[in-house]
């Protein structure tokens, strides 16, 4: 079966009530037959569920269908995107362990990269994604974690994942891939040589901003680590969460598709504008990983750039002329959302790393949804016309 098809027919085993819908699993524990079949499923002797902290059937759905999408041997989900991100190292890494990071990274990373994790001994070097050259200069002896994003937040960097993977030859090293914004329908960063892919499931795996979650898929020997640490700290997700996230999951081969080509349309339909110095996205021929992009991503995604003219103010002008468009931190909503990095998600980082991602006054990240190309155009284009 096509991946398309198992994302829908993958369900937890039906119960005595021949339900076609997976119900809820909403209880913390699970009972046992006897004290006898306890200690054996404790001992690992036998299958079966003990606790919602470790496991449950509407979880387990959810990271089933996503292994299989991503190609995983195994996987974890978490109660946040972050929440899996944050594992990953902590899982994985001890003190005196380096990692090397791609610069262009949401905001939240590079606080636990810079002041959480080096709390713990766990140095990093921040390199610019595209150049392969600086991450191989970066890597130490003591080097044990890559990590990065692609396309990258909000810069829309892509990084040759190929590329990056080959530097772990002969090399006790672990590539880590945010695919957040291109999801598996896009991209599979495994089949490219990464270990471990994350997301938030808050994004285009719910894709309607209604739940928190995260998700970690990759090589078991990395998981169960990431899992033992998991287990005992508490990050879970909720049966809950899960149950959405999966049902979600049905239908996201289908918004992939129409985000990227509502955002390809409106990128080619804003580039050029006069209020704008320019326009960003993977699959327009201006990007300059334009080549990268339809090599290694099947759509360009639902996410482009806007750089306005004369900076903060007239994007909230901008911002104030729009009717249809929200104005969130969120994305991969089916609603369109607009942000500005530079005022919220990355507000934090000091000016000169602004610069250097790219960040400037006026930069806008749009999150394209699914609403009719028409009208999406004609509502940023009238916005664009007043503050020319």
């Amino acid at each position: 079966m096509q991946k398309q098809t198992k994302a829908i027919r993958i369900q937890a085993e039906r119960s005595q009530n021949r339900e076609h819908s997976v119900p809820l699993y909403l209880t913390s524990s699970f009972t046992f037959d006897d004290a006898e079949q306890g200690r054996a499923i404790f001992a690992d002797e036998m299958a079966g569920n003990i606790y919602s902290r470790y496991m449950n059937p509407n979880v387990d759905e959810f990271v089933e269908k996503m292994n299989m999408l991503e190609n995983a041997e195994d996987g974890i989900a978490f109660s946040t995107g972050m929440a899996a991100i944050f594992a990953s190292m902590a899982g994985l890494l001890k003190a005196g362990d380096h990692v090397v990071a791609s610069n262009a990274l949401f905001g939240s990373c590079i606080q636990i990269l810079t002041k959480i994790t080096a709390k713990w001994g766990i140095e990093c070097t921040f390199v610019p994604g595209a150049d392969i050259n600086a991450w191989k200069a970066a890597i130490k002896p003591n080097t044990k974690f890559l990590f990065c994003e692609s396309p990258s937040n909000p810069g829309l960097e892509l990084i040759d994942l190929k590329e990056l993977a080959a530097l772990k030859e002969g090399r006790d090293l672990i590539l880590a891939v945010d695919n957040c914004f291109a999801t598996p329908i896009l991209q599979t960063p495994l089949d490219l040589g990464a270990d471990l892919v994350i997301h938030s499931a808050t994004k285009y795996i719910d894709g309607q901003g209604r739940v928190l979650g995260g998700v970690i898929c990759g090589k078991k020997v990395y998981i169960d680590e990431i899992r033992f640490f998991a287990r005992h700290t508490g990050p879970s997700l909720s049966p809950f969460n899960a149950w959405i996230l999966s049902k979600s999951l049905e239908l996201l081969d289908l918004r992939m598709q129409k985000h990227s080509e509502n955002a390809m349309a409106l990128a080619e339909a804003l580039e050029g504008h006069q209020a704008l110095n320019n326009v960003k996205y993977p699959y327009l021929k201006s990007h300059p990983q334009y080549e990268l992009a339809k090599r290694q991503m099947k759509y360009g995604g639902g996410i482009l750039t806007l750089d306005i003219k004369g900076g903060f103010e007239k994007v909230v002008a901008f911002s104030k002329l729009l009717k249809i468009a929200s104005i969130s931190p969120n994305l991969g909503d089916s609603r369109t959302i607009i942000t500005h990095p530079a005022s919220t998600t990355h507000s934090k980082l000091p000016a000169e790393e602004k610069a250097a991602l790219g960040i400037t006054d006026g930069l806008v990240r749009v999150a394209v949804g699914l609403e009719s190309i028409e009208d999406l155009k004609a509502d940023f284009l009238q916005a664009l016309n007043q503050i020319n």
